[in-house]
């Protein structure tokens, strides 16, 4: 582990130093997760699915369906979502 330097209010902080900030911290997060079993296998999600992901209420998902701001598809009147296109939709929100 790299040992920790003294930081005084004094020094300055590039972006370069904020970068590998960010990648330590995304690695680190990437090994807690897979530490934890933690893989998205299925391809396809259900609504109630979706909702914990997004952390929305059902009304707010049939809201986004309705203005065809998340992809679906209907299958014996169950409702599907991509999990790579709701990934890829909460990738471009950022």
């Amino acid at each position: 582990m790299e040992q920790r330097k003294n930081v005084t209010r004094d020094q300055l902080v590039t972006v370069g130093d904020l970068a590998d900030i960010k990648d330590q911290l995304l690695n680190e997060i990437k090994g807690l997760l897979k530490g934890h079993g933690f893989q998205q296998t299925k391809k396809w999600l259900k609504s109630l699915e979706v909702r914990k992901m997004l952390n929305i209420s059902a009304g707010k998902l049939q809201y986004l369906r309705d203005r065809g701001e998340i992809p679906f598809t209907k299958l014996g009147g169950i409702t599907y979502y991509d999990v790579d296109k709701i990934t890829s939709m909460m990738e471009t929100a950022r």
